[in-house]
């Protein structure tokens, strides 16, 4: 069974930083695309950036207009670890945070820009 484990969310001021880590198990990590996703109070899901599972050099990221240049998607393999580096947080970035394989979600994390 497919278990996503988000953490990292809190609560920043506005143009600080967070890093989210989602920890995966149940699946063989390096085989699977990844993607964080984002739902604020009120809204539908938002799908904010994704990774491929291809090997390193060939690897692609690609971001919601939203984040780009702000936020980055990565990933080790070794660690069955998905991350999302938050830069330039805005209030509008205030949402619960969560990581994606497929139809599998995690609990999410919240993430406060306030």
């Amino acid at each position: 069974q497919v278990q996503l484990v988000e953490s990292g969310g809190g609560l920043v001021q506005p143009a600080e930083s967070l890093r989210l880590s989602c920890v995966a198990s149940g699946i063989t990590f390096s085989r699977h695309d990844m993607s964080w996703v984002r739902q604020a109070p009120g809204k539908e899901v938002e799908w904010v950036a994704g990774i491929t599972s291809l090997p390193s050099l060939f690897r692609a990221a690609s971001y919601a207009d939203s984040v780009k240049g702000r936020f980055t998607i990565s990933r080790d393999n070794a660690k069955d670890t998905l991350y999302l580096q938050l830069n330039s947080l805005k209030t509008e970035d205030t949402a619960k945070y969560y990581c994606t394989s497929g139809r599998a979600k995690g609990q999410g994390t919240q993430v406060t820009v306030s």
